[in-house]
């Protein structure tokens, strides 16, 4: 099969790789009909090739049609429509009862001391093949698979495998009260739907994002959009009687703009052998906070700060007196995609599609043009804000 490969920094190829088997009699197999490029892939394509190998096949966004059930597999069938969550949970554990799917105890990754395990996602998280391909295997199928039960196109389903459900527990966790202003911090993809799911929810949203065609897909959403300045803190202050606003998502992660010299460290960690660099990034302050730190300042005292980006440093810098001084909550953590699935389903099939997720593809193509769509993503260039994949259209 034809699968996207990480080859090195800033290096994925589609490779020929030998198609994935039953390993495990709870396993099965999906034939991919879309898998889209997530911005946490772009950690993978920039910064995170120490815990990578040569030729791991990225991706955790995918869905599609199973073709073969191992003999233990009791709720799929050859034929059925699925999406395939990124995290790969037991769903029977103490943490996957109490809905922290991405906690897994069955699947944690304790090398590492990480949690669950993810598709495409590093040794980190297990290196389990990813879904940037033709083929995928799903362990723990009965569990780690989405029904879809209609024809309705991918585009209705596909970002229940991540996005959708991130942007949905981020907003859950800001807890954002009834009459309550939320500020997002970054308008990519998550950034999108955070917005989305705050003003279906009937709050009023003020969203900051350097890049013009993404503030412009998000007012087409009726979102209060803002470029990142100098002053985007007094100005969102300003607009929230001077307080700050009730709840901030930080929808941006490691690799926000600012913090030079954190940034020159990140470009270090690619020259260093694996080991050296392994050890720094698990260890070393290697995050950029200027989201943080702007969330921090945002909100009120007393409100909430909710972080959806990814961060990997375990040695950075918080504000820990201003956090202690303005009484801010902070929630953060991996999605617990089943743990929403049950709500978001009914909105999605929702032909007035409240959550627009009919509008967030910008880019659709064969896996074929997968490196060439990283490099567009990455650059922020030809007002690419979500890539989709069609690694199968049979």
């Amino acid at each position: 099969m034809k699968a996207l490969t990480w080859q090195g920094k800033r290096t994925v190829t589609v490779e020929e790789v030998p198609d994935p088997v039953i390993q495990q009699p709870e396993d099965a197999i999906i034939r991919v009909t879309s898998s889209a490029i997530c911005g946490s892939d772009l950690h993978l394509y920039e910064l995170l090739g120490p815990f990578l190998d040569r030729g791991d096949i990225l991706g955790h966004e995918p869905m599609g049609v199973v073709v073969e059930v191992g003999a233990d597999v009791k709720t799929l069938a050859v034929g059925d429509r699925v999406v395939i969550p990124f995290n790969i949970a037991c769903g029977e554990c103490y943490l996957c009862r109490r809905g922290f799917q991405s906690q897994c105890e069955t699947t944690q990754v304790r090398e590492y001391g990480s949690g669950a395990a993810l598709f495409g996602y590093t040794k980190l998280y297990g290196q389990v093949p990813g879904g940037q391909a033709e083929y995928l295997r799903v362990p723990l199928a009965d569990y780690n698979h989405i029904p879809i039960a209609s024809d309705l196109p991918d585009e209705r389903y596909l970002f229940l495998s991540d996005i959708l459900p991130t942007a949905w527990q981020g907003v859950e966790y800001a807890q954002v009260p009834d009459d309550g202003t939320l500020v997002v911090m970054g308008l990519g993809p998550v950034g999108q739907f955070v917005s989305r799911i705050g003003r279906h929810r009937g709050h009023r949203v003020l969203a900051v994002d350097p890049v013009p065609e993404r503030r412009a897909m998000a007012e087409r959403h009726g979102i209060e959009t803002f470029d990142l300045t100098d002053t985007i803190v007094d100005e969102l202050r300003d607009l929230t009687d001077g307080r700050g606003a009730d709840s901030v998502v930080d929808a941006v992660g490691l690799e926000a703009h600012g913090n030079a010299g954190v940034e020159f460290v990140q470009k270090a960690v690619g020259v260093l052998p694996d080991p050296a660099a392994r050890q720094l990034l698990d260890k070393a302050g290697v995050d950029r906070l200027a989201a943080v730190y702007a969330s921090i300042d945002t909100v009120r005292r007393g409100g909430t700060v909710s972080l959806s980006g990814v961060y990997a440093g375990d040695a950075d810098i918080m504000p820990m007196k201003t956090l202690f001084d303005k009484q801010i909550t902070l929630r953060m953590g991996q999605c617990n995609v089943k743990n929403w699935v049950d709500e978001l389903v009914p909105l999605v099939e929702d032909i007035a599609d409240p959550l627009g997720v009919m509008d967030l593809t910008t880019h659709s193509a064969p896996l074929d043009d997968a490196p060439e769509l990283y490099r567009t993503f990455q650059k922020k260039e030809d007002g690419c804000i979500k890539v989709v994949l069609r690694p199968s259209t049979v």
